[in-house]
């Protein structure tokens, strides 16, 4: 896996470009015509260092904060494509991560992916930091060859054990050790804040409010993609964070275990509802129209992800 950082992704994109790719999409010209409007000729106050303001004219870029950059970037990145079919680009804003299936050590196709990757940001004026981007390795291969490093334009890509993505540590064995003391120890800094307001001598409800929010919402990130494999010695420290809670409030509060199994049940069934989700079809149910039919596992890791642990949890909540 290759996490790619762009340098300033939202400063160097160019309106003309964007407004290029979205008449390619369909998008009405009136639509094309307010979009380049807006990006264009942008009036931005600076501070000189006489501590004198100065205006200047941008045109290029998209806004920073503005609730449309994130949606016009991602327009802007749509032909951003894998080319061979063992390889996955998966794009979230500015943050984009190759993905690459190697067999027989091969890793041809794996490499000239990141190659256009380059090619392809270049020709689309972003700048991709090599420093900062980093390559994660999963093998489980008993007889592991060494893998040879990645280069982009003559910088060697440096490799990690693991890596943030998205809020979630993500290891090179797959496992959420990592990940969970991470959580732990943020969730340990609000509990400080917790017991400032019990004090003060705040309501529960006040209490239970600002638990969920600033608490509950760290401890719970994400949990459907990490929770069910994580092993019992990852999980007691989670649990240990909400009993403390639990005695500062003291109201009760929800289990991780049992907020974890709301959730896979929720996102289960907006899957479900949604025919056109990529994992749509994995959920199917059996000709006696009660239960889901099981999918097939080979490894203890892949039974206790999210897709075969919420097939379960829907069987046995009908």
């Amino acid at each position: 896996m290759l996490f790619v950082d762009f340098s300033s992704a939202f400063n160097t994109v160019i309106p003309s470009k964007i407004i290029t790719k979205l008449a390619d999409l369909g998008i009405s010209s009136l639509m094309c015509n307010w979009l380049l409007d807006f990006l264009t000729n942008r009036p931005q106050h600076v501070w000189l260092d006489n501590h004198c303001s100065s205006t200047i004219t941008i045109n290029t870029g998209v806004p920073q904060g503005c609730v449309m950059s994130p949606f016009l970037y991602s327009l802007f990145t749509h032909d951003c494509k894998p080319v061979d079919g063992s390889n996955t680009i998966i794009k979230f804003a500015d943050d984009i991560t190759v993905i690459g299936l190697i067999k027989n050590n091969d890793e041809t196709a794996y490499r000239e992916e990141v190659d256009r990757l380059a090619e392809w940001c270049d020709t689309n004026n972003l700048l991709l930091n090599a420093e900062k981007t980093k390559e994660l390795i999963v093998d489980f291969g008993r007889n592991a060859d060494p893998h040879p490093s990645i280069h982009i334009k003559g910088t060697a890509v440096e490799r990690v054990n693991s890596f943030k993505f998205l809020g979630v540590h993500i290891s090179e064995d797959l496992t959420w050790t990592t990940s969970c003391s991470k959580l732990v120890k943020k969730a340990h800094q609000r509990v400080f804040f917790l017991k400032r307001l019990r004090m003060n001598h705040l309501s529960s409800d006040i209490l239970v409010n600002f638990y969920r929010c600033t608490i509950e919402s760290i401890l719970t990130n994400c949990i459907t993609v990490w929770y069910g494999c994580c092993s019992a010695s990852d999980r007691k420290p989670l649990q240990r964070v909400v009993k403390a809670a639990q005695r500062i409030i003291g109201a009760p509060l929800p289990a991780i275990k049992d907020i974890y199994r709301k959730r896979c049940l929720k996102r289960a069934g907006k899957i479900i509802k949604e025919p056109s989700h990529p994992a749509h079809r994995l959920f199917t149910l059996l000709p006696s129209g009660r239960c889901y039919r099981s999918l097939r596992t080979k490894t203890t890791r892949y039974w206790n992800s999210f897709f075969p642990t919420a097939v379960t949890l829907l069987n046995s909540a009908s």
